[in-house]
């Protein structure tokens, strides 16, 4: 659930080397798993690309991309004559834009991200991981360059769901949200996460990438239990961010003020991306992995076309 504000303690030898066996144990465990990963997100992809068209655009280029009519106004020269004697009209030649964009992908790793309840087959961090391969594959495929901050610099090829695979799993943060710093104009971010985050972290965030005058999307993971909180009876609940532990005894009776908050989170994130100009989507993990990146793919051969969808 949310991530509730804690103080930071002084932490002494012996748990700071229970932490790091913590970590060194979740690589091991994500290294076993990202084998299974890849092989679904590829069949994801090839799943979604019948629908995928990539980001076509005219522009600089040698393969030939279509012909369109030609405009009052434009050099002569770029009349297509052996098209255009084809039938009265005359056509212009267009070749296809073949300036590869990069886009930097990022998955939570944050311990919010490792909760999974009885309603979904997979834990929220597993879904973000399975999205971002899936959608490595499909970029990549299209001629884009693909990386993760801090992690893999941005590649392009078959190869690439592999290289960014074999990089997460060397990653000993457990950051929610990517560093900055290589971030650049003309690329796009695309952050899967819970964003539990507090507001104002996940603001400057934003912020400090539409600065860069890069763009991004927001995709919110949810287990379904998040959404809809279907407990009675006594039940305690643990924060995993900071191990504080909270016990109901009447559980139900958190249930309104538990909606008000979650609604209210919600639409401050999606307020967030709007003034940025980004997208914002919801995804349950009981839901096909399909449909979130279906919903990117709008986002991102649509540039103009931001808002939320849930």
């Amino acid at each position: 659930m949310f991530s509730l504000g804690s103080t930071k303690e002084n932490h002494s030898d012996r748990s700071a080397m229970t932490s790091m066996n913590r970590v060194a144990g979740e690589a091991r465990q994500l290294s076993s798993v990202l084998p299974t990963l890849l092989v679904e997100a590829r069949s994801i992809a090839n799943t979604v690309s019948s629908g995928w068209h990539g980001r076509r655009r005219s522009g600089p280029g040698e393969n030939f991309w279509q012909f369109r009519p030609f405009m009052s106004g434009e050099p002569s020269k770029r009349i297509d004559w052996r098209r255009s004697a084809r039938d009265d009209h005359l056509y212009v030649r267009e070749r296809e834009w073949e300036a590869s964009h990069t886009f930097w992908l990022w998955a939570d790793a944050s311990p919010s991200m490792q909760f999974q309840s009885n309603l979904s087959g997979t834990t929220k961090q597993h879904r973000a991981l399975l999205l971002l391969l899936a959608l490595s594959d499909m970029l990549s495929a299209t001629g884009e360059r693909v990386g993760i901050p801090d992690l893999s610099a941005p590649v392009t090829g078959p190869t690439t769901p592999q290289r960014l695979a074999q990089s997460i799993t060397f990653n000993e943060t457990s950051a929610s949200l990517p560093e900055t710093h290589q971030i650049r104009r003309f690329s796009e971010t695309i952050v899967f996460s819970d964003f539990f985050e507090s507001i104002d972290k996940t603001k400057e965030w934003v912020a400090a990438v539409s600065a860069t005058g890069a763009k991004g999307h927001l995709v919110q993971i949810m287990d379904p239990i998040e959404e809809t909180f279907p407990f009675s009876g006594r039940y305690r609940f643990d924060d995993p961010e900071s191990d504080l532990r909270l016990t109901a005894g009447r559980a139900e009776n958190w249930k309104e003020d538990y909606f008000q908050k979650l609604a209210e989170h919600k639409q401050a994130l999606k307020d967030i991306a709007a003034k940025a100009g980004w997208s914002f989507i919801t995804h349950h993990t009981d839901r096909p992995a399909t449909e979130p990146l279906l919903l990117l793919h709008t986002r991102l051969t649509n540039p103009d076309q931001s808002g939320a969808v849930s």
